[in-house]
């Protein structure tokens, strides 16, 4: 499964109330960490299909899904398990210290 984009209207939907738990990218075209995490959150989306969902929030078209999580800097990552914030993390980071801080945050 590929990473799904979400819009501030379909932010509740998409994360709060998804039935598996959620990793939230909120990132922008112009961040260069965002573009380099882009391609290991796709592999990982595909990897843990049914265990994960990895949505993308454009924070220059959805200002307000960020604003409402206290988005400061991109990249910034969410986990959301039953509607919660479960985790969060700012910044780049190998695919392999992604995936170990969503399995230990699922």
């Amino acid at each position: 499964m590929a990473t799904v984009a979400v819009t501030d209207a379909t932010f509740d939907a998409e994360v709060k109330n998804s039935d598996i738990p959620v990793v939230v990218d909120f990132w922008a075209e112009w961040c260069g960490p965002c573009k380099q995490i882009g391609p290991a959150l796709e592999e990982l989306s595909a990897e843990m299909n049914g265990r994960v969902k990895i949505v993308k929030v454009d924070v220059d078209s959805n200002p307000n899904s960020a604003v409402a999580m206290g988005v400061r800097g991109i990249p910034a990552l969410f986990i959301f398990n039953k509607g919660k914030v479960v985790s969060n993390r700012a910044g780049a980071a190998p695919k392999a210290a992604l995936q170990s801080w969503i399995e230990e945050s699922i």
